[in-house]
C-alpha cells in the first residue's frame, strides 16, 4: 500500500508519527509524499488548544475530500484529537475508517490494512463539507475511553530503542522522547488526559537509540517529554537526567544535545552542572513559566511567583554562564486583571529572555479551568499578547546589536526555504522550528551540507534572526 502521512502539532506528536511510519514501512508499505497518489491517508492530529483542533479538523476534511473523489481507499486519524473525540470524529466525518488514540500507536499497521475495512458506500460528496469547531466543545466523553469499572483508561504506550522509526526531520537532527505522559494538574492543560501518567524510558534504551541515530548521521539530539527534568523521578531515580546527559555526551558522532520542556520545580543543580560541564550539551534552557503573577499562577495550579522565578533564573544564569533562556507565557487566563498583566509585562522587561512565545488563553473542555468564567475578552487577550511581543522585539534587537562581531559555531540546516542561494543554520541558543535562525553569507552554498558545524562571525541582525559570515573556509 502507498501511505500518505500528515503529522500536526508538537515534536512529541511528531515522534509518534515517525514510529507509525517506521511500523508501516517494516510491514512492507511505501510512504509517499503526494497525498493524491496514496492508497491510505493518515492524519496525525493535535488537540491542545482551539487553533490546533481547527487545523486538525481542516486537514482531516481535506483528506476526506480525496477519499470521496476516489483517490484513496482508507482514511486513518491518529493522535490527540482522535484520543479526545474518537467516536464523535467518525460520526461527524464518516469518511474516517479508523481512529487511533495516543495509546494506540502500534495499531497503525492493522489500521492501514484494507482487509480490516468494513466496506460500504461512501457518503455523497456534499455530506461533509465543514464540521463546526463548537461541535467538539463539550462533546460526550472527552477521551472516549473507559475501563471496565467505568473509570477512565489512560494511555500507557511508550516506545523504545527497538521500535521501528522513520525520521521526518532533516537527517542531521532528531527528537528523542525520554518519557511520555504527565503527572501535573495545570488548570489550562488537557495533556494528562490525552497522554496518561508520566512514565520514563530507561537510560539504556535512550542511549542505545542515540547511538543508532548518530550512526545514521544525526548530529543534534533534542530530548523531549512533557517535563524533561522530571525524567527518572517516576522510577525513583533521583539524578537520572544528569547521569543521562553525561552518558549521551560520550556518544560518538553527536555534536549537540538539547533539552526541551523543562519545569521550574524540577531543574536541579546536577542538571545545570552537566549542562555547564558537558561539551555537547547545549547551554539552552526551555522553561515554560506561563505567568509571573502569584494569583494567576495559583489559579493555573502552577508553582512559584515572581520572586521565586527571579531566584530560579538567577541561579540558572550563575551556574550555566552564557545560557540561552526561552519561555512561553499565557495571557488572558480567567481572572487575569490589568494588575496581573502589568506584573507579567514587568517580568518580561526585567528578565530579558532570549526567546519568548506568548499564547492567548484557550478555554478547553476537560480542563480544570473550563469551569471558570472565560472573562478576558478575545480582543483584550490579543492586545496583551501583542504588547508582550512588541516589548520582546525591542529586547532582542538590543541584545543582537551587542553580539555583532562575536565568533560563534553555526550548525547548518541547509539552503534557506525563502532564499535558496543563502544557507540557513542555528546557533547553540537556537532550537529548530521554534526559535529564530542564523543566515550564512559570503560563502559558496555548494561547499556545505546540512549538519556541518562551522565557525562564523556575526555580522548583522535582521529582526529576530542573525546573519553570519564564515571565519575561515
Amino acid at each position: 500500500m502507498k501511505i500518505g502521512f500528515l503529522s500536526l502539532g508538537c515534536p512529541k506528536n511528531l515522534v509518534d508519527g515517525e514510529v507509525m511510519l517506521g511500523l508501516a514501512r517494516d510491514a512492507g508499505h511505501e510512504v509517499v509524499n503526494d497525498a493524491s497518489s496514496a492508497d491510505v491517508l493518515v492524519v496525525n492530529t493535535c488537540a491542545f488548544i482551539d487553533s490546533a483542533k481547527q487545523e486538525s479538523i481542516d486537514a482531516i476534511l481535506e483528506m476526506a475530500a480525496l477519499k470521496r473523489d476516489g483517490r484513496c481507499s482508507r482514511l486513518v486519524v491518529t493522535g490527540c484529537l482522535a484520543e479526545r473525540y474518537r467516536d464523535d470524529l467518525k460520526k461527524e466525518i464518516p469518511e474516517i475508517d479508523v481512529t487511533l488514540g495516543t495509546g494506540d500507536v502500534e495499531g497503525i499497521v492493522d489500521a492501514i490494512d484494507p482487509r480490516s475495512a468494513v466496506r460500504g458506500p461512501l457518503p455523497d460528496a456534499t455530506t461533509v463539507q465543514t464540521v463546526p469547531l463548537t461541535f467538539f466543545r463539550g462533546a460526550g466523553d472527552p477521551a472516549g475511553r473507559r475501563s471496565a469499572d467505568g473509570g477512565q483508561r489512560l494511555p500507557d504506550y511508550l516506545y523504545d530503542a527497538d521500535t521501528p522509526r522513520l525520521l521526518t526531520t532533516p537527517k542531521h537532527f532528531a527528537y528523542v522522547k525520554v518519557a511520555e505522559g504527565c503527572d501535573y494538574t495545570c488548570a489550562f492543560c488537557i495533556i494528562p488526559t490525552l497522554r496518561g501518567k508520566y512514565r520514563s524510558r530507561t537510560a539504556e534504551s535512550i542511549v542505545r537509540e542515540a547511538r543508532t541515530l548518530a550512526e545514521r548521521g544525526v548530529r543534534e539530539l533534542l530530548l523531549i517529554s512533557q517535563d524533561t527534568t522530571f525524567y527518572g523521578i517516576d522510577r525513583g531515580e533521583r539524578g537520572a537526567l544528569a547521569r543521562l546527559l553525561r552518558e549521551l555526551n560520550a556518544v560518538d558522532g553527536l555534536r549537540w544535545i538539547r533539552l526541551l520542556y523543562l519545569y521550574p520545580t524540577t531543574i536541579t543543580d546536577d542538571v545545570l552542572e552537566a549542562m555547564a560541564e558537558c561539551e555537547k550539551v547545549c547551554r539552552y534552557v526551555d522553561l515554560p513559566l506561563q505567568h509571573a503573577s502569584a494569583p494567576v499562577l495559583k489559579a493555573m495550579r502552577r508553582p512559584g511567583n515572581r520572586r521565586t522565578y527571579d531566584a530560579l533564573l538567577g541561579r540558572i544564569r550563575r551556574r550555566v554562564p552564557g545560557v540561552t533562556l526561552r519561555t512561553t507565557l499565557i495571557v488572558g487566563f480567567p481572572g487575569e486583571t490589568r494588575e496581573d498583566f502589568a506584573e507579567l509585562e514587568s517580568f518580561v522587561a526585567d528578565t530579558h529572555f532570549d526567546h519568548l512565545g506568548v499564547f492567548t488563553y484557550s478555554h478547553e473542555e476537560g480542563t480544570r479551568a473550563f469551569g471558570l468564567a472565560d472573562d478576558v475578552p478575545p480582543a483584550e487577550k490579543r492586545r496583551r499578547r501583542n504588547a508582550l511581543m512588541a516589548r520582546q522585539k525591542t529586547i532582542v534587537a538590543r541584545a543582537h546589536r551587542a553580539r555583532i562581531g562575536e565568533e560563534v559555531d553555526v550548525l547548518l540546516d541547509g539552503p534557506s526555504p525563502d532564499h535558496p542561494l543563502v544557507l540557513q543554520g542555528r546557533l547553540e541558543g537556537q532550537a529548530p522550528d521554534i526559535d529564530s535562525v542564523t543566515y550564512l553569507t559570503d560563502c559558496d552554498p555548494s561547499r556545505f551540507t546540512g549538519g556541518d558545524l562551522i565557525r562564523a562571525r556575526l555580522v548583522q541582525a535582521r529582526g529576530y534572526d542573525l546573519v553570519a559570515a564564515p571565519v575561515a573556509l
